[in-house]
């Protein structure tokens, strides 16, 4: 297909001509038959374009509206060329109608110079070049994948140009002078090459200057406003006095700063004095130039020679020639790498046969060794300890034995105190539970009850003085004795079985059976496992105990008034070793072997579940505020646990080189006790604020020491007084030890 760009080559041809002398709506633009002709010609043509001549055809299409869409300032430009030309000289007229219509477009562009310099100053679309692709406001990256890019005017694909390998384009780069002119469009998808007046128009744009170079920043001034009538200024008042006097203010200002000068309390710098002296031979980091650069490290000296590189050293510097057969047996590393030999003088020392490879490895050291700045703190060791109180300034506090109490004839394994702090109960190996007189430590009361007794817990009412005993897989509930009528007759009454309560379990082998004991006159407690532990709810109404084997039901709780028994609804992870309950919620504690978890009876749901982090647990302590738990394990440590911060341990005590066998908090006291296979108990001091932003302070107190080891066995369990800062422990002695303030 062929096209003839003529009529689209030269402005001129596609211009129409306006006749002098009438109104822009009625100008009628006039044709030559050259130009019908190639206009008609170009109109047969563009009727069917091919896909590869779709982008052509449409660069032709929008030349031909721009010529369409000329204003009132183009056809005023077109007056005054046709002016121009009717003035020129005849011979050039005939020269130029004997021409061809080509020769006619380029004398009038080459010889007339008013043209040009419309076309220059012409803001037209027919300077602007349509662009290739016609996609619209669609990013480029939906076409990355795809071999076309938009589509043109009659809804075909604009395939994509074949772009050059890089290697290619890098060869080309560099045989091509103007390479660094060119872009590549990605919209357009060609390249362009910036002429010489758009590269100087990007280098004063990145200067920060105009980009036309005839744009002058710094022109005058021009006044707009009219000063003819304006003969007198805005006001006519005369000057102030005060403008001709000094100000008072400033003289008082003066003043201040005067002052603060003669006191002090302004102070100028000082003029820097320039070092006369410096130190030959300091270190090169002391210098400010190089230490300005935090980058800088200074490289370590080299050793200077001693006396052994002497070339006449002493005689005890020279070895001798075992000592020299014994470095070839070392290693290369511990052998010495220079042997001091003596010379009568000074010309008869050989040279150095390793100086060119010290020299070589002092330069490595320099540029290849990492060296790193270490700032070295001296810090007083005392000064990283926590501050803690004075042990004088928590006193009182258990220190020494006070009283101690004998009779027992095998290991006491369990103590508890009454709510009175007047009787202490004890159970032993041996098979007995005695009732002691804290006061003057005599025996009051003795059970024998013919199997070891592994725990006792005394009832927390006053008003009930009931005392449990775990004896195997029994629980005897004992009734002590102790308060008047009134107060027997009720504990009578609630140790009295009428008939045997139903169970809430439908299993064959029920978890606990109630039966009445007349030989102890209580109650008896059988259980299917053997009970580790017995604890008492604060209500004094319910006791829960602990059977290790249980698995499922290793963990029962019973109520005395209606002798019920049932199993916590909860599932035990692991085997059961203790359980407590909370004093002021109704909260259930268990601990297992690993963690400690805490439950809601009422919601019947977990509320926690602390991680311990030990090898074993083996004993559970409940802060009187409810909100702090300790427990102790059998590596020896105690871990205190603040519920309200985290279920991880606060502070973990490794104080005992052996198993702690049980922990126990103060009622009242900020104290808190363990004790351990040992044979000692130590007491801490364990304050706790109201103050939910300040954590509790933990301060070791006192080692108590005096009993002695039987069987492997040291103090078996400890117990505080309820009211007094006293401390009971129970060793496997037989003994149990009464420490006072």
């Amino acid at each position: 297909m062929k096209l003839n760009l003529d009529a689209e080559s030269s402005p001129q041809a596609t211009r129409p001509k306006k006749k002098h002398g009438r109104k822009n709506s009625h100008l009628k633009p006039s044709k030559s038959h050259a130009e019908k002709q190639n206009s008609d010609e170009l109109h047969l043509e563009q009727e069917a374009p091919t896909a590869d001549e779709a982008p052509l055809q449409q660069h032709l299409d929008s030349a031909s509206l721009s010529d369409s869409k000329e204003d009132v300032s183009d056809e005023f430009k077109d007056l005054k060329l046709s002016k121009a030309r009717e003035s020129g000289s005849a011979d050039e007229q005939d020269h130029v109608n004997t021409g061809s219509p080509d020769n006619l477009d380029q004398e009038n562009e080459d010889d007339n110079p008013i043209r040009d310099q419309v076309d220059e100053e012409s803001d037209s679309s027919e300077d602007e070049v349509a662009p290739r692709n016609t996609i619209g406001d669609v990013p480029l990256e939906w076409y990355r994948d795809e071999k076309h890019i938009g589509y043109d005017i009659s809804g075909k694909k604009i395939l994509k140009k074949e772009r050059e390998d890089k290697l290619q384009s890098f060869l080309a780069s560099a045989d091509d002078s103007k390479s660094w002119r060119k872009l590549y469009d990605e919209y357009n998808d060609e390249v362009i090459e910036l002429s010489k007046e758009e590269v100087k128009q990007l280098r004063r744009l990145l200067k920060g200057k105009a980009p036309h170079a005839d744009f002058d920043p710094y022109a005058p001034y021009v006044d707009w406003f009219k000063w003819d009538d304006a003969k007198h200024p805005l006001s006519n008042a005369p000057e102030p006095k005060r403008r001709f006097i000094r100000s008072k203010w400033e003289a008082k200002k003066v003043v201040q700063l005067v002052r603060a000068i003669r006191n002090g309390h302004i102070k100028f710098d000082k003029p820097k004095e320039e070092q006369r002296f410096y130190h030959l031979w300091g270190d090169d980091s002391s210098s400010t130039e190089k230490t300005a650069h935090l980058s800088y490290i200074p490289a370590p000296k080299p050793k200077f020679p001693g006396h052994d590189e002497s070339y006449n050293p002493s005689l005890e510097y020279i070895p001798t020639q075992e000592e020299i057969n014994s470095y070839q047996l070392m290693y290369d590393e511990d052998r010495p790498k220079f042997i001091p030999r003596r010379f009568t003088s000074m010309r008869s020392v050989p040279a150095y046969d390793n100086a060119l490879k010290d020299a070589f490895e002092r330069c490595l050291d320099l540029y290849l060794c990492p060296r790193v700045r270490k700032k070295r703190i001296n810090i007083d060791p005392e000064s990283l300890k926590p501050k803690l109180p004075s042990r004088k300034d928590l006193r009182p506090y258990p220190t020494t034995c006070y009283l101690e109490f004998r009779g027992h004839k095998d290991a006491v394994m369990s103590i508890s105190t009454e709510a009175n702090g007047q009787w202490i109960a004890s159970g032993s190996l041996d098979g007995t539970v005695r009732i002691w007189e804290v006061e003057t430590g005599r025996c009051l009361k003795v059970w024998e009850l013919g199997e070891a007794v592994k725990y006792v817990a005394w009832n927390p009412l006053p008003e009930l003085p009931i005392l449990a005993a775990a004896v195997g897989v029994d629980v005897l509930l004992l009734n002590t004795g102790f308060g008047d009528g009134e107060v027997q007759a009720k504990v009578k009454e609630l140790l009295h079985i009428d008939a045997l309560p139903a169970t809430d379990n439908s299993d064959k082998t029920p978890i606990a059976t109630w039966l009445q004991d007349d030989k102890v006159e209580g109650i008896r407690l059988r259980h299917f496992k053997t009970v580790s532990s017995v604890e008492w709810h604060r209500k004094g109404d319910y006791l829960s105990t602990v059977m290790p084997a249980g698995e499922s039901r290793g963990v029962v709780i019973h109520q005395l008034s209606r002798k019920l028994t049932q199993k916590i609804p909860f599932k035990l992870h692991g085997l059961p070793v203790s359980s407590i309950f909370h004093p002021t919620r109704s909260i259930f504690f268990v601990s297992t072997k690993k963690n400690v978890r805490v439950y809601d009876l009422l919601k019947q749901k977990l509320m926690k579940k602390l991680e311990t982090g030990l090898r074993e647990v083996s004993s559970i302590a409940v802060h009187p505020a409810g909100d702090n738990v300790i427990v102790g394990s059998r590596e020896g440590k105690v871990c205190w646990f603040d519920m309200d911060l985290s279920s991880q341990p606060y502070k973990i005590l490794s104080c005992h080189p052996k198993d702690v066998t049980n922990v126990a908090f103060h009622r009242s006291y900020p104290l808190f006790a363990s004790c351990s296979d040992d044979c000692t108990a130590y007491v801490f001091h364990g304050m706790v604020y109201s103050d939910l932003t300040q954590n509790p302070l933990i301060r070791p107190l006192e080692i108590l020491r005096g009993h002695k080891a039987t069987n492997g066995r040291g103090v078996m369990d400890c117990k505080f007084h309820p009211r007094q800062p006293w401390l009971f422990t129970a060793g496997a002695d037989s003994v149990i030890k009464l420490y006072c303030h």
